[in-house]
């Protein structure tokens, strides 16, 4: 069974250690590192350290999981220099690999992901590149302990990820700002606003899961709710329009990703996450 090390456990560390477990990982091959983590579920039986002087030596990982804020990775990753064997999974935003490497040292094996809040119900999308150190072996194992919590596709380019971040990353923010809205619209057609936030949550969640267990594309499935001349329809008119939906999306997901590379930078760390 694979020893892991997982730094930080937060939301998304929290929601991985917890598939994992649920996969039939061993309490006793993961330790985690966070001065902030409470010994609760899922921690229940997992050995938690304040900080990584506390770790037993004689515990060797197979994978360091990288799950800090990208604001702290700084001062955290190369105390992690240690596991040199290790494969150093991150996924934290806006760090591209070259910055573990000059941390971590020229040879290290990483694997930067880019998971989504979803993750937390096991629907999660991450998207993962890996540098040139990185064997096969260990490109497996990652994607392994990243599909515990959903889908995973792998990229060769590193520049992909700015755009992946931006649709993917960024994008659950973009369905509950539609579902806030709608209900706005809701209220202000004349539905009480209970019923109109019911309306929205649900129409939503339940298109998503007819999406996603669809066969069809999502053209044919917005086909199939439009009657020509209903009311679909003359709802899409405006939706559809030339300054509708499609281009406010891309130019949303055209700043994301702008800001994606910009937050790469030495010195641009992100404040208040992605």
């Amino acid at each position: 069974m694979t020893k892991l090390l997982l730094v930080g456990c937060g939301k998304m560390g929290s929601a991985l250690l917890s598939g994992w477990l649920d996969q039939g990982l061993s309490c006793q091959d993961v330790i985690v590192v966070d001065p902030l983590a409470l010994p609760v579920a899922p921690l229940a039986g997992v050995a938690l350290y304040p900080d990584l002087s506390a770790v037993p030596k004689a515990f060797q990982p197979e994978v360091v999981v990288l799950a800090v804020k990208p604001q702290s990775m700084e001062t955290v990753v190369p105390a992690y220099s240690v596991y040199g064997k290790a494969v150093f999974l991150s996924i934290a935003a806006g760090k591209p690999l070259a910055f573990f490497q000059q941390h971590l040292g020229a040879d290290a094996a990483v694997v930067r992901a880019m998971p989504n809040t979803p993750a937390a119900v096991r629907q999660g999308m991450t998207v993962a590149v890996a540098n040139g150190n990185s064997s096969v072996q260990q490109r497996l194992i990652c994607s392994q302990l990243l599909s515990a919590v959903g889908e995973v596709a792998w990229v060769e380019d590193e520049a992909l990820m700015d755009p992946v971040t931006a649709v993917s990353g960024s994008g659950p923010a973009y369905v509950f700002l539609m579902v806030e809205e709608l209900a706005k619209a809701g209220l202000a057609a004349g539905l009480p606003a209970a019923l109109a936030e019911q309306l929205a949550r649900k129409t939503v969640t339940g298109a998503g899961e007819l999406l996603r267990q669809s066969t069809e594309a999502p053209s044919v499935l917005r086909q199939n709710v439009t009657s020509p001349g209903g009311t679909t329809f003359a709802a899409l008119q405006v939706l559809m329009a030339e300054n509708g939906l499609g281009p406010l999306l891309c130019r949303a997901v055209a700043a994301a990703s702008q800001r994606s590379q910009e937050l790469a930078a030495p010195g641009q760390g992100p404040k208040n996450g992605k």
